[in-house]
């Protein structure tokens, strides 16, 4: 159960020495491979998308170096600007993300959903952040603190961001890995599209194969295509403007920008979704940034993709001034010759490589939204020792995989392409029939989908319909009209995706240069007002695009944000009813120190989500069982707002009753980007925590009354480093452990047996043996020698892992979208992601699970 290992690095770096600075040159070189594959292959549709439609009729000189002016400044305002020069200044402890900016709200401001946080986690190191440490009230807080449908509104509005973001990463590899193949069909008309359609998806099943070796080797993998690239395009660019016209310097002034809305109109405001695509995989860089380091993203766009990809994007349009026919195929018509097909196998392996940055940041992005418990609990990897952010989530990699190919295999020939994706959506219509016709014979959740079934055949009627319409100029046509439809299809809505993200970030932005960078609101005003006048342009010119496609994002992301929100719907109305049914500590403590049973040897971990209190699983065991272990210990695992914990900051310990109960409380705390690992010493880290406050518990006075009731609630920090032999407890680590005769042990011959067939078959996951004995001091304390004894030997004894087997359901009482959230959507998802006993690397042979049915 601990965190993934990592050195934890400064977002910002003091001191620039030798080993810093080659450091960060490497994470640079890696970020080529990841962040800026998608960006840097915008100049393969930007001119050709943007003079699309009536704009055809507009390509003169002085619109072309308009163009080009809306481009460089649109490049230069926005990533350069926004994003290199302010938003990588405001990481969370060198996290990035709409999730990082949210993180950073909730900790200087009461915004956050979470419901069992603590004062003692605002103690943390990695929680204090922002130029002062003493939180400023103001009117425009407490408005946002005191109202709590405004502070959902705020995590739905993030949540939905981070949605846009996933819903691109289906996208995106479809139209990338579409759009290398198509190369090869410009250069060999020998190749049919059914062979093109096989090799794009033979592309996309190694594209993400390969995500399991982990950022550090893809990135190795990938950053030499993306250099060669940009190498490429540089020079191209270079040619293009010293051979055809050294003139388009002059279109560095915002003046040809004037003239080209003069001359356009309309057309012009509608043609901004094609200039749009020159910034599409910017929010990567910030998404990414838990992967690298804020200053080696910056060296990288600095020195690299800016110069080059602005020197392309003046070639091309240097090219298209004197040869507008080109205006269709412009980027492949503006290279030479002589390296035509070098560039165009350059070319096509760097649009597979595009895909490499929105795939990494869905990782990242799930990965935030399970810890803040917004998403259903996966399986997250961490594939680097070094960084901590670098991750592999198996099961939305797979996902996105099957839904990429879904979209890709649509296009399989020539015949029926007027309808592919028609059909292919009709197809997947008629799964999800037949899958909703089993869960209906099986007597699973009746009525809704009797009520879904009823309707589906309309959505499945009118969806095929509006992509027809898109697609019907393309039948019996070759690949390169495909991509075309392709555009209408995937490009729109990327665009849409692309703007949507980033005018949430910007307003997250702007709360955090008030709330946590203590800025004026007058600033953070300017700051909102300039960058949404931007994007709020840009963005208009999306949203006339919804109905011919960019509908498909915002399907996509009202899934997953349907999805994300149901969870934390859920979960949290699961905390309230056990905040509201805690176990009396009178009645406990009524019970006397024996609780009225049994107390047999050995440890019981009781696992719950209550950070305070006795959870009420506590009550339905004693209740039912006549016999409880002698040493209790209720375990809260929980997420706090920082991206990482440190080891020695993790576990807050406490006792629950007085000494003679051996009732003791542990919260193992988790930032949102901490892995929780099973390394098989949890328990004996545990231990100790708990011998370390029992024998500070005896000299610090504030922790002397311990024989006061009202004991819960009251914790101290214990370091977790490596178990060793401390002041409290000799530690001694052995490959087998004989019990002592003279201890009792509740473990039958049997269940050891059973631990030790156990262990054989899993010797990845093998518990250390770790054998506490206590030292030969003669001034302890009898009280604490004799609580500590008890303790070493409740751990020979055995230790049990306790848990809910919890069955949420709606009240009878309740609303009909309540119950078709928590008895249909929270139900769902529950009984389909991975088990808590999973998730918290919980051994299998010592669980314990104890039925309950909460009735929220």
């Amino acid at each position: 159960m601990e965190a993934g290992a990592g050195t934890h690095r400064s977002s910002n770096p003091s001191q620039f020495s030798w080993s810093t600075l080659s450091r960060n040159l490497l994470l640079a070189y890696q970020s080529f491979g990841v962040v800026y594959g998608d960006l840097s292959t915008s100049p393969l549709y930007v001119y050709k998308n943007t003079f699309a439609g009536k704009m055809r009729k507009h390509q003169t000189e002085e619109v072309i170096f308009g163009a080009f002016s809306l481009i460089f400044w649109t490049f230069t305002l926005i990533p350069l600007i926004k994003y290199i020069c302010i938003l990588l200044s405001a990481d969370d402890n060198g996290e990035g993300g709409t999730f990082a900016l949210y993180s950073l709200l909730c900790r200087h401001a009461k915004f956050s959903l979470l419901p069992n946080q603590q004062a003692a986690d605002e103690e943390l190191s990695a929680y204090k952040y922002g130029p002062s440490t003493q939180a400023i009230s103001s009117p425009l807080k407490r408005f946002l603190e005191k109202h709590r449908r405004l502070r959902t509104v705020l995590l739905l509005v993030v949540l939905f961001g981070a949605c846009m973001v996933i819903g691109d990463g289906v996208l995106t590899p479809a139209i990338s890995v579409l759009s290398a193949v198509s190369g090869l069909q410009v250069a060999e008309n020998k190749l049919t599209n059914g062979e093109l359609v096989l090799l794009a998806c033979v592309i996309l099943v190694g594209l993400f194969a390969l995500q399991h070796c982990g950022t550090h080797k893809v990135a190795f993998m990938f950053a030499p295509i993306v250099i060669i690239w940009l190498v490429s395009i540089l020079s191209i660019g270079l040619y293009n403007i010293i051979h055809w016209n050294p003139k388009i310097l002059r279109a560095l002034s915002p003046h040809y920008i004037i003239k080209f809305f003069s001359q356009t109109g309309k057309d012009g405001w509608i043609s901004l979704g094609g200039v749009l695509l020159s910034i599409t995989g910017t929010e990567a860089m910030f998404a990414d940034l838990g992967h690298f380091t804020a200053l080696s993203i910056r060296l990288a766009f600095a020195l690299a993709i800016y110069p080059c990809l602005v020197v392309q994007y003046m070639g091309q349009a240097a090219f298209l001034s004197k040869n507008p026919s080109s205006m269709s195929n412009s980027f492949y018509d503006s290279i030479p010759d002589p390296v035509f097909w070098p560039v165009c196998v350059i070319a096509t392996l760097a649009a597979v490589v595009g895909s490499q940055a929105i795939i990494t940041a869905t990782f990242s992005i799930v990965k935030q939204c399970h810890a803040l418990g917004c998403f259903p609990r996966v399986k997250v990897v961490h594939t680097s020792k070094n960084i901590y952010g670098q991750i592999y989530i198996p099961e939305i990699n797979w996902i996105l995989m099957v839904l990429t190919l879904a979209v890709t295999v649509g296009f399989q020939d020539t015949t029926f392409i007027g309808n592919a994706y028609g059909k292919s959506f009709l197809s997947l219509c008629y799964a999800v029939i037949l899958f909703l016709n089993y869960l209906m014979l099986s007597g699973d959740y009746p009525k809704l989908f009797m009520i879904m079934y009823a309707n589906f055949p309309g959505v499945s009627y009118w969806g095929p319909k509006l992509l027809h319409k898109c697609l019907c100029r393309v039948r019996n046509r070759g690949m390169v009209d495909i991509l075309s439809a392709l555009f209408h299809t995937f490009i729109r809505p990327m665009r849409l995706a692309c703007m949507t993200v980033m005018f949430i970030t910007t307003f997250l932005m702007a709360l955090v240069i008030i709330f946590v960078w203590q800025k004026s609101v007058i600033l953070a005003a300017c700051f909102l007002i300039f960058f949404w006048f931007i994007e709020g342009v840009y963005l208009s010119a999306a949203l006339m695009k919804v109905p011919q496609g960019g509908w498909a994002p915002l399907v996509l992301s009202a899934v997953f944000l349907l999805i994300m929100y149901i969870w934390h719907y859920g979960i949290r109305k699961k905390y309230n009813f056990d905040l509201h049914n805690k176990v009396s500590l009178k009645w406990i403590l009524g019970l006397g120190p024996s609780l009225g049973i049994v107390r047999v040897p050995g440890i019981g971990l009781i696992y719950s989500e209550l950070a305070t209190g006795v959870p009420a699983i506590f009550s339905h065991f004693v209740t039912n069982l006549p016999a409880f272990h002698k040493v209790l210990v209720f375990v809260c695992v929980k997420s706090v707002p920082v991206p990482h914990v440190p080891p020695e900051e993790r576990f807050l310990i406490g006792r629950v009753c007085p000494r003679p109960y051996r009732m003791y409380r542990c919260i193992v705390r988790y930032g949102y980007k901490d892995i929780q690992r099973d390394d098989g010493n949890f328990e004996n880290k545990l231990i100790q925590s708990i011998a370390e406050f029992i024998q500070m518990e005896a000299v610090e006075p504030q922790f002397s009354s311990s024989e006061s009731p009202s004991l819960d609630g009251r914790m101290a920090v214990m370091s977790i480093n490596p178990v060793q032999s401390s002041l409290s407890l000799i530690a001694s680590e052995q490959d087998f452990i004989s019990i002592d005769d003279s201890i009792q042990s509740s473990r039958s011959l049997t269940l050891q047996s059973l631990r030790s067939a156990y262990d054989d078959e899993n010797p990845q996951i093998r518990r250390r043996h770790v054998r506490f004995q206590l030292p030969s001091n003669p001034g302890m304390d009898p009280s604490v020698r004799e609580e500590l004894m008890d303790l070493v030997q409740a751990k020979e004894a055995g230790v049990a892992y306790i848990m809910g087997h919890s069955y949420v359901k709606a009240r009878r009482s309740s609303s009909f979208l309540k119950k078709l959230a928590i008895d249909i959507g929270y139900s769902f998802l529950r009984k389909n992601c991975r088990g808590p006993a999973v998730a918290l690397n919980i051994p299998h042979i010592s669980l314990i699970e104890v039925g309950m049915i909460y009735y929220v």
